[in-house]
């Protein structure tokens, strides 16, 4: 008999088989309390941490009143979760170099299990290693203001899910889309590895069309203090230069370069601004910095890419990966909109500057679902490419429900058919109302077939905040309840993102 299973018959809870580790004479496993187990009570449906051996540490409660097995069964309590990282170092986030990786936005907490499961197809069959790293912890300040979780915990949803499904190898942790130092705090007292500065609010969009005038007149009034420079000596290190990247040599003639600094030189002010904040707050601490320009109204031309990159490197700002802003439309949930002849053009550019100026991975944020450009992405980046999603496992979540409790989902459809007007203004998305169609005209069979449906993907997405405000504790119960379908789920979607990507692995 394998060792889950005598855990099993020993604390009458049901034991992930994959969980159960010993290290150094203590085993550590995951359960839950299920329909017919003896311990069902107030674990029905929930998780709960087992320590047989050494329990120093861990606040729980032993097996049984006159228990002699040595067990104790814990909360899954952050004070738990810390206890449990100092005693299997794998559940550590850790830095991840540039290594092809993938981020996996999980709003919910329930779905690192089904995360790892799609993961765990890019393994290596000879040496078992992964060839993309995997970010399970991976949420923005605005995704957490909307579910109501704290960086805490977000990383310790995905260290559980960790531990439950049996995941060795390194994975990290992402702080993703910081605009402010004050926003940076918890997340380097949560232990997290990955901070990603979005300084998106200080690119000066309108410098990308203004009069040649009164772009020279924006960089003129630029921070020059802040950004360690002047005027003439900036535009000494830029005109009249080639610049090869690849096989593309890049030059700047005075108004190219203007229109470069008065677009981004704020937003490059502000980064420096908020790594040197970031190093003071890690000290001593491995971290790996993100660069955001993504979320702007303009693309992020190969030039202003290479003056961007170029100036932070000057000023001592090291990064791992950059998302500058695409051509094309990244919109949340659906594929790429836009020229894919146009796109694969400049990808090329900025892969080769990632390179030249690195090398640093490209990463492509609002990455989930665009399956028509992953092969572009694959083939060009060569390996050195991120690519972060984040709401369509929430969509997941509500297929699963489609599936599994038709009557919850028709009560969900028709609510964010009523909040979407509100809660689109935040989001680049062009969903219209009016082709996603009410509750009452589908049949039970048609539920889940909805999730594919470009509009109706767009308004459910995007409107996961208020849903989980009217509907959070039963949506999580329905999942909880159903979780190996939402695992499967999961698996599946993640393996058709992945699948490119593990072809050209770095």
């Amino acid at each position: 008999m394998e060792i889950g299973q005598k855990l099993e018959q020993l604390t009458g809870l049901s034991v992930y088989s994959t969980s159960v580790v010993e290290v150094e004479g203590t085993t550590y496993f995951l359960a839950r309390g299920d329909e017919g187990s003896r311990q069902i009570g107030k674990w029905a449906h929930r998780r709960i941490l087992g320590v047989q051996g050494n329990g120093a540490g861990f606040e729980g409660t032993p097996l049984g009143q006159d228990d002699q097995s040595g067990v104790l069964l814990c909360p899954l309590t952050p004070a738990n979760a810390a206890a449990l990282r100092t005693r299997l170092p794998w559940l550590r986030p850790a830095v991840l170099g540039l290594q092809t990786s993938a981020g996996y936005g999980d709003r919910l907490g329930l779905g690192t299990p089904g995360h790892v499961q799609a993961a765990r197809a890019t393994l290596r069959q000879d040496s078992g290693q992964a060839t993309i790293a995997a970010i399970f912890a991976q949420q923005s300040v605005r995704e957490n203001a909307r579910t109501g979780r704290t960086p805490q915990q977000v990383l310790d949803d995905a260290m559980w899910g960790v531990f439950e499904a049996g995941w060795r190898e390194p994975w990290g942790a992402d702080a993703d889309h910081l605009k402010t130092p004050a926003a940076v705090d918890d997340f380097v007292a949560a232990g997290y590895t990955l901070f990603t500065i979005d300084p998106g609010d200080h690119v000066d969009n309108a410098a990308h069309t203004a009069s040649p005038a009164k772009v020279e007149a924006k960089a003129q009034a630029l921070p020059w203090d802040v950004l360690q420079d002047t005027a003439r000596d900036m535009e000494r290190r830029y005109v009249g230069h080639s610049f090869d990247v690849g096989d593309t040599a890049l030059t700047f003639d005075p108004e190219a370069l203007w229109r470069a600094a008065a677009k981004y030189g704020r937003a490059i002010a502000h980064t420096v601004h908020m790594y040197r904040y970031l190093v003071d707050q890690v000290g001593e601490h491995d971290f790996e910095l993100e660069v955001s320009v993504d979320e702007t109204e303009t693309p992020t031309s190969p030039q202003e890419h290479l003056f961007i990159a170029s100036e932070l490197r000057r000023l001592g700002v090291r990064w791992v990966s950059l998302a500058p802003r695409y051509v094309g439309r990244f919109e949340k949930g659906v594929d790429y909109i836009g020229d894919l002849a146009e796109f694969e053009t400049e990808l090329a550019k900025h892969a080769a500057i990632a390179r030249a100026l690195g090398p640093y991975k490209l990463s492509i944020h609002s990455g989930s679902d665009k399956f028509s450009i992953y092969p572009i992405i694959a083939r060009l980046t060569v390996g050195l490419v991120h690519l972060k999603t984040a709401g369509t496992s929430y969509l997941e979540a509500l297929r699963t429900i489609a599936q599994v409790n038709p009557v919850l989902f028709r009560e969900i459809l028709d609510f964010a058919r009523e909040s979407y007007d509100t809660d689109r203004a935040t989001y680049h998305v062009s969903a219209q109302l009016a082709k996603v169609p009410a509750a009452d005209k589908l049949g039970t069979g048609d539920l889940p077939g909805l999730l594919d449906q470009f509009d109706a993907r767009q308004v459910l997405h995007v409107t996961f905040g208020s849903v989980l405000d009217q509907f959070g504790d039963r949506l999580l119960a329905a999942l909880q309840q159903h979780e190996e379908v939402y695992y499967e789920m999961l698996e599946t979607h993640f393996q058709r993102h992945l699948a490119p990507f593990a072809r050209h692995p770095l």
